[in-house]
């Protein structure tokens, strides 16, 4: 107790009080994020130009699309690496003389339309996207790989109009791989292929399937079975008698057989890029 008429003690904190605002002041962090969301359209505005760009420089068709087809090992097994060591150019080649065949059958300017060309495997695996992801996740994941694409690909001398990562799986270890897909954005592909000789033409389908998703095209099948969608998705759809179907549309993927039978098909010889699609891709609408 301080004794009475002694002076309080020295050295102690003085009574707080609020620091005097201006009563108009406003937070400074409204500045920051309008600077963010700003950021924000510059960068969607340069990806949107840009995808414009992609999508009419490789829809001309009056010169061939370079197409890098990147390998990667999906897994460890030693059949995997067996087989990616042994990849060589030709390898792709019937992607090359499947595109010229259908070319000449829509009187393209063009009589090659793609050429493939093999790049060194790749050791890093693109970036995978959840199986719940919604619109927002899915976008973000998208940037990402299109950073990641541009971070492992690209180094070459010679041009890539389009890039396709092809992921090869040990058919012993996976009989069933993820679905591929296609990106006009970056005109990028991800491919899960099987890592067997045997399987070589029907990894040749789902290849340029998912090439000629990148410059426009859409799937032509149901999503809920698969099964090709009439007209679009049948090889010829004015055939007499419709069933079998002799060939298979590619964006379907698969050959009708019977009203509700169909199957995969084994190479490209057995394929055909329908007019629907055809339209889709800016090719003539005058098919032989």
């Amino acid at each position: 107790m301080t004794p009475t008429g002694a002076a309080p003690p020295t050295g102690g904190a003085p009574p707080t009080c609020a620091a005097a605002r201006p009563r108009d002041a406003q937070p400074r962090s409204g500045g920051f994020k309008m600077l963010r969301i700003l950021i924000l359209l510059l960068v969607l505005l340069v990806v949107a130009l840009t995808t414009w760009q992609d999508r009419y420089r490789s829809t001309r068709w009056h010169e061939p699309l370079y197409v890098a087809i990147y390998p990667i090992a999906a897994d460890d097994s030693p059949a995997t690496q067996a087989y990616l060591a042994a990849l060589d150019v030709e390898r792709y080649k019937p992607i090359d003389r499947f595109f010229a065949r259908e070319a000449a059958r829509y009187h393209l300017d063009t009589g090659e339309p793609i050429r493939t060309r093999l790049r060194a495997q790749l050791q890093d695996r693109p970036p995978s996207r959840p199986a719940d992801a919604g619109l927002l996740a899915t976008a973000l994941w998208s940037l990402r790989l299109r950073y990641w694409a541009w971070r492992v690909s690209g180094h070459a001398h010679d041009p890539e109009d389009i890039r396709m990562f092809v992921l090869y799986h040990d058919p012993a270890l996976t009989p069933s791989v993820p679905h591929s897909l296609g990106l006009t954005k970056g005109l990028i592909g991800v491919v899960y292929a099987f890592a067997a000789p045997t399987m070589n033409g029907a990894n040749d389908v789902v290849i340029a399937h998912e090439l000629l998703h990148t410059v426009g095209a859409t799937d032509k099948y149901n999503l809920a079975d698969d099964a090709p969608r009439f007209p679009d998705g049948y090889g010829d759809p004015a055939q007499r008698p419709l069933y079998p179907q002799l060939t298979a549309e590619l964006m379907a993927g698969r050959r009708m057989l019977a009203p509700d039978h169909w199957e995969q098909v084994d190479s490209l010889d057995e394929v055909v890029i329908g007019p629907s699609t055809a339209l889709e891709i800016r090719w003539p609408q005058h098919a032989r």
